[in-house]
C-alpha cells in the first residue's frame, strides 16, 4: 500500500496563508519555529480532509464549498497568529 501520497488537503493552503500573513508581522519573519507553531494551531482548528491528490478533492467541491474552505483557512490562520503571539507574550512575562 502506497501511503506516501496521503496528506491533509488543508496543509498547503494553510502553509501558504501563514507565509503570506507573516509579512504583516515583521518580528516573526525568519522565525521558522513560530511560523510552524502557527501552522499547527491553524491546522488543528480545521477539519481533517485526508486525500491522495489535491485535484481529486478540488474536483468534488462545489464553488460554495471551495469558498467556505478558503474562508475557514483564513480565519484559522488569523486566530493562530493571535493565539501563538499571546502565548509567547505570556511566556515572556514569566
Amino acid at each position: 500500500m502506497d501511503t506516501a501520497s496521503i496528506h491533509n488537503f488543508y496543509e498547503k493552503p494553510v502553509f501558504a496563508t501563514v507565509l503570506d500573513q507573516a509579512q504583516h508581522y515583521p518580528h516573526l519573519q525568519g522565525n521558522d519555529d513560530t511560523l510552524a507553531d502557527i501552522a499547527c494551531v491553524a491546522l488543528n482548528r480545521l477539519p481533517p480532509r485526508y486525500i491522495r491528490h489535491d485535484v481529486d478533492f478540488a474536483f468534488f467541491q462545489t464553488e460554495q464549498e471551495r469558498t467556505e474552505s478558503e474562508r475557514a483557512v483564513q480565519e484559522a490562520v488569523e486566530f493562530a497568529f493571535g493565539f501563538v503571539q499571546a502565548r509567547n507574550a505570556m511566556r515572556a512575562r514569566r
